[in-house]
């Protein structure tokens, strides 16, 4: 069967069976050879292997995209979020018939299909949801259903602003530019990362639960793609500051330990993410006391989210222009465009396409004064390298220590919702404290001289980030489905990181971009649903207003 990709931009192919990767090798040479080829090649295929979810993986070639999917068929369809030109189904036999509603479901006009080796059920079924298959070729289909198709978005302008050059700021545009967009990016200060990215370490390291739920999957998502969106960059201890050193966390305590002992015991990880430490194991590591263990995550480290933001922005290469030290700003909506107005009335971009990606800051604008996301304040404490004993990785728990660099560690921090920016005694003494607990050493740092930094980070009720298209709150009214909240044209947000800035950065903006572009989503479905920043207007009216609770993290 040819593929049909002559004449369009965007080509988009789905396979069942990724196996040792020959096919969708086959495929991107065949489209690297076409002269009229289309501009993108997106392919999406199930992958064993791999842990539970999607995985999207860089590709040295410019306009290629694989999405590998670890999931059973009718799972993977159901929670994949695309519209498919090619369809390869093969070795497929014992996966049922469940597959075929989902997949019509996202098969574009005239699909194509391919298979090898259905059984009599399945290819009722896929005759039953619209696929024709050719008499002459009963292996090939074409999705023929009359059933109404959402449209086909418009090619987006790929002109955009970005209101932030923070780490989500940053990230943002370096998606953007890399799709051929041409981005604008206003930022207050003088450079990039003075605010909550201006700290001198991050911490990365994933999240592990015993039901797998939807924070941990995102986290492990996130957390996974950083690691290769970072590499594809240079390398985080190369191209930017940091060490991919490992990550240790702690039990609280012997209860703490046997929950977390019958998590490493269900064999939902593979000991190169995340690794059960007894006692002796964690402290022949740590060379310090660990009487409850603790997990050992050896992908995860530390970076300097100013040298990420650096290294992405530089990644946009000419495809940027940077309005930096531009103040306050405001935003005005006229004629199908956005425009950025600084205090003195002058407008330093016009876009149809706005991301609020300014953190704390975004408060400023009343089309994002409604979202429910609280400023927290965190001090970190930065103590004499010398006055403490040296590390082999970052050690966490309630709070954290990094490993020397530049002649310091950094230890904390803080959470509380004062707005002062001035460190405080009080809150070097709270990190001090916490430091002390987790090396089991009541006087280590004692007399060193502290220095510090305080930042605030973005932190929405269910310490999920905000990646999407903005809600109009006003607008709302009785509204009960995600995708019936009335949005504010052209105005996006990637906001509440929390303290996973380092972490969530490259997957939201991937998320993002890759939505403005109508390509396949590097998410499930219930994924990115869990951080689209409508949610907050359906649970604003099906669950009381309580006290906003402020949950600690081990991560800055």
């Amino acid at each position: 069967m040819l593929l049909h990709w002559r004449g369009r931009e965007r080509y988009t192919v789905f396979d069942a069976d990724y196996g040792d990767g020959s096919g969708v090798r086959a495929l991107v040479q065949a489209w690297r050879d076409d002269p009229l080829r289309p501009a993108r090649l997106h392919v999406v295929a199930r992958a064993g292997g791999l842990m539970p979810g999607f995985h999207r993986i860089a590709q040295a070639e410019t306009g290629v995209t694989l999405d590998l999917l670890s999931a059973p068929l009718d799972a993977a369809l159901a929670q994949l979020v695309a519209r498919l030109d090619f369809i390869r189904l093969h070795g497929i036999a014992c996966e049922g018939t469940a597959f075929a509603r989902p997949l019509a479901r996202i098969a574009a006009a005239d699909a194509q299909l391919q298979a090898w080796g259905l059984n009599a059920a399945q290819a009722a079924a896929l005759a039953g949801e619209g696929f024709a298959f050719e008499d002459a070729s009963p292996g090939e289909a074409h999705f023929a259903s009359r059933k109404p198709r959402l449209p086909v978005p418009p090619t987006p302008q790929r002109r955009a602003i970005v209101i932030g050059a923070g780490i989500a700021g940053s990230a943002a545009c370096e998606r953007l530019c890399a799709r051929g967009w041409e981005v604008t990016l206003i930022e207050r200060h003088a450079r990039p990362a003075m605010e909550a990215s201006g700290n001198h370490a991050g911490i990365f390291m994933p999240l592990v639960s015993k039901d797998d739920n939807i924070p941990t999957r995102l986290v492990r998502s996130a957390f996974l793609y950083a690691l290769r969106y970072w590499e594809a960059l240079g390398g985080i201890g190369r191209a930017m500051d940091g060490a991919a050193c490992g990550v240790l966390q702690l039990a609280r305590d012997a209860a703490h330990a046997r929950v977390q002992r019958a998590i490493a015991a269900s064999g939902h990880y593979p000991a190169q993410f995340a690794s059960w430490l007894e006692q002796p194991e964690a402290e022949a590591l740590l060379g310090r006391p660990a009487p409850d263990g603790g997990w050992l995550f050896p992908q995860g480290g530390w970076a300097r989210p100013g040298s990420v933001c650096e290294a992405m922005l530089a990644a946009c290469g000419d495809r940027l222009r940077a309005h930096f030290g531009a103040g306050s700003v405001r935003l005005e909506r006229a004629g199908g465009e956005w425009a950025v107005i600084d205090e003195r009335g002058q407008v330093l971009a016009r876009a149809a396409t706005v991301i609020l990606a300014s953190g704390a800051g975004a408060a400023q604008f009343p089309q994002a004064a409604q979202l429910p996301l609280a400023a927290l304040r965190g001090q970190v404490s930065h103590i004499d390298a010398a006055a403490l004993p040296a590390l082999p990785l970052v050690l966490c728990r309630e709070a954290y220590v990094t490993p020397a660099s530049h002649g310091i560690c950094c230890a904390g921090a803080t959470y509380d919702t004062d707005p002062d920016p001035a460190l405080w005694q009080s809150s070097h003494d709270d990190n001090l404290a916490k430091l002390r607990a987790l090396l089991s050493d009541p006087h280590a740092a004692t007399g060193a001289p502290l220095e510090g930094r305080v930042g605030f980070r973005t932190v929405a009720p269910d310490r999920l980030p905000l990646v999407g298209r903005l809600p109009d709150f006003d607008a709302a009214g009785g509204t009960e489905r995600l995708r019936e909240v009335p949005r504010h044209p052209g105005l996006y947000g990637l906001l509440g990181y929390a303290s996973r800035g380092i972490t969530w950065a490259p997957l939201a903006a991937e998320l993002l971009a890759a939505g403005l572009e109508g390509e396949p989503l590097p998410l499930e479905a219930s994924l990115a649903d869990a951080l689209d920043p409508a949610r907050f207007v359906l649970r604003a009216r099906r669950a009381p207003r309580g006290p906003h609770r402020i949950p600690t993290d081990p991560e800055q």
